[in-house]
């Protein structure tokens, strides 16, 4: 990274969900060709049993690397296997890691390779054990990178310093393999690291540095500058952050932000053209790390059509996702699907948006794992569409999901994130989990709902471990429905699982909210009628619920009117004259002369 103007670090800023909020990006190493060079080989052995064709270093000379041949190349695009390009254990290699880990030899180069030398027996064990030491003990230098003049690549140097660019790790690299015996060349070329700009061209001197290795046969490729850690945005601190991504990555993959100058080290077949590389999407090492597959569009540029682009993105199990359109996620829809997400986008302003894509894992003891940025877009919008406006109440994810079904949710009646109701009321379903509460509520933009009244435009009845959500807006426009849920057992909060987004255009709705229920209606009572919480005045009113284990149901208006019992049902008339509201009453138990209030209903003034 010594020539160009940057020296890329992989760019993977992660939003951070804990206290120690703030941006990382990751480093990148390219490196030119250089005429085939002598390579040392380190001798292990005794002094006393040393063969001939040694020099007084105990180094034995090799044969120069050959060039990648056929038997090198991987197919390209990739085969959505393996993100290496040879198979690794890695569980195999924690023993050699923590070793190499520990290994404290700052004196010579050849002393630091004979340390890490007695624990690998294997080529790729020699070349893990190397790999592990730069990656945590050099780290990149941003005062250096800054001021080139006070910099040194040479092998001897870095270790000293504890501390290069680019060109300095992979210069330690190739120069400690080959006093391994292992081949190594210094590759040099373009990366898509920090500072790059979607769909920008590359043009100029190389400006990144990094290694191939010749294990087993074939030639494989790594990067330990950006297997280091990350640079910040304003390229002024260094964040030791290993990444195992780039350990012998597969080619079909390290071609997504490593252009060699010489093409033949991509090893891939067929080859890539610089225009290719420059116009391809970049996806990071977070992206195939969290095992994501592909992202769609392929392009990195997105035109709108109609005010609205889509994204989506597909993985192997369950992700959780976000997006940030210019830094917030108002402007979109978002579900989460088995296998991936979907995205649809509408920007309220005309112009070029950054888009960001951001992933986490979702097994349940990585709860405290933070988003990691997977995916960037540039999405250019020519016109708006108004009325893709979403209240603010609205939460990404939208609708039902796998989520929502591993919070006890099944079997959803609407699969869709958006309900679309003419007549102003819509009816949800699904079979709960056992032991499952559930709260809900409706939300709209501006002040027309107060947080009671939205709990109150929804009703919940309950059949067996079936629920039904009825929703009853009080006027036009966009609402959210919002569902909550606890273990019945648990006497903590309701959890947010999911909501919906309820759409109606006619401006004739005006339903009245349910009636008020107190905290002696049980779960599994039903009204049949009435359902609104507004009764006419002056009017008998039919009554009719659903409640077992009571012994008797009056209905309180200017007069009392007892229910009588038919088939598991209270029914009954009340007159509305002369009041405000009407109160339902129960006697639990015949001998008491004690009622409880179960419902409350108004009655319309004059």
């Amino acid at each position: 990274g010594q020539r160009g103007p940057t020296d890329p670090w992989e760019r993977t800023p992660p939003i951070t969900s804990g206290p120690d909020k703030g941006t990382q990006v990751t480093v990148e190493i390219h490196h030119e060709d250089t005429s085939p060079q002598l390579i040392k080989r380190l001798s292990l052995g005794k002094g006393s049993q040393r063969l001939r064709g040694h020099d007084n270093k105990g180094f034995q000379r090799t044969e120069a690397p050959r060039p990648p041949g056929a038997k090198d190349l991987h197919a390209y695009p990739w085969d959505k296997t393996s993100l290496k390009s040879m198979p690794v254990d890695l569980q195999q290699f924690k023993k050699l890691d923590a070793y190499a880990l520990e290994v404290n030899v700052k004196n010579s180069v050849e002393e630091l390779v004979k340390a890490l030398l007695k624990q690998a027996r294997t080529d790729l064990e020699k070349v893990r054990a190397i790999w592990i030491w730069i990656c945590h003990h050099i780290e990149y230098d941003i005062v250096g990178y800054h001021n080139r003049s006070q910099l040194s690549s040479k092998p001897r140097d870095v270790l000293q310093m504890g501390k290069s660019v680019c060109e300095g790790y992979a210069e330690l690299f190739e120069h400690m393999c080959s006093l391994a015996g292992i081949q190594c060349k210094k590759l040099s070329g373009h990366a898509k690291g920090h500072g790059y700009k979607i769909g920008q061209t590359f043009t100029g001197d190389s400006d990144h540095a990094w290694n191939a290795v010749y294990l087993e046969g074939r030639w494989h490729l790594l990067d330990s500058t950006w297997g280091s850690g990350s640079v910040n945005d304003s390229f002024t601190k260094f964040t030791h952050r290993y990444n195992e991504f780039y350990f012998l990555t597969h080619p079909a993959l390290f071609i997504n932000n490593h252009f060699p100058d010489n093409s033949n080290w991509q090893l891939l077949k067929p080859t890539l053209t610089l225009k290719e590389f420059e116009k391809n999407m970049l996806h990071n090492s977070n992206f195939y790390m969290l095992g994501l597959l592909a992202a769609h569009p392929e392009t990195p540029i997105i035109q709108t059509v109609n005010g609205k682009a889509s994204v989506s993105v597909d993985c192997r199990a369950g992700t959780l996702f976000m997006f940030k359109l210019k830094g917030t996620d108002e402007h979109g829809l978002m579900t989460l699907e088995k296998r991936g997400m979907k995205l649809d986008i509408y920007p309220q302003k005309i112009g070029s948006h950054k888009l960001e894509i951001f992933a986490k894992p979702s097994k349940a003891e990585a709860s405290d794992d933070v988003y990691e940025c997977v995916v960037e877009y540039v999405v250019e919008c020519e016109s708006v569409d108004k009325a893709m406006r979403f209240p603010k109440d609205l939460l990404q994810p939208v609708g039902p999901s796998w989520f929502s079904e591993r919070q006890g949710f099944l079997r959803p009646s609407h699969r869709e994130p958006v309900l679309h109701t003419n007549d102003g009321r819509c009816s949800l379903t699904f079979t709960l989990g056992k032991d499952i509460s559930v709260l809900t509520s409706l939300h709209t933009d501006g002040s027309s709902l107060t947080e009671d009244m939205g709990r109150r435009h929804v009703l919940q009845i309950h059949r067996g471990n079936q629920i039904e959500i009825k929703v009853h807006l009080p006027h036009a426009g966009n609402f959210v429905l919002k569902i909550y849920s606890k273990k019945k057992s648990d006497p903590g909060n309701y959890d947010y699982i999911f909501n919906y987004l309820i759409r109606c255009l006619n401006t004739e709705v005006k339903w009245p909210a349910f009636p008020q229920s107190y905290i002696k209606w049980l779960q599994d009572y039903e009204i049949l009628e009435p359902l609104s919480g507004l009764l006419p005045a002056n009017r008998n009113v039919q009554f009719k619920l659903k409640m077992h284990g009571i012994a008797k149901v009056l209905v309180q208006a200017e007069n009392t009117h007892p229910l009588t019992q038919n088939k598991g049902c209270w029914e009954g008339t009340c007159n509305t004259s002369g009041c405000r509201e009407v109160f339902v009453m129960v006697h639990e138990n015949a001998n008491h002369s004690f009622y409880s209030h179960v419902l409350r209903y108004e009655v319309e003034t004059q």
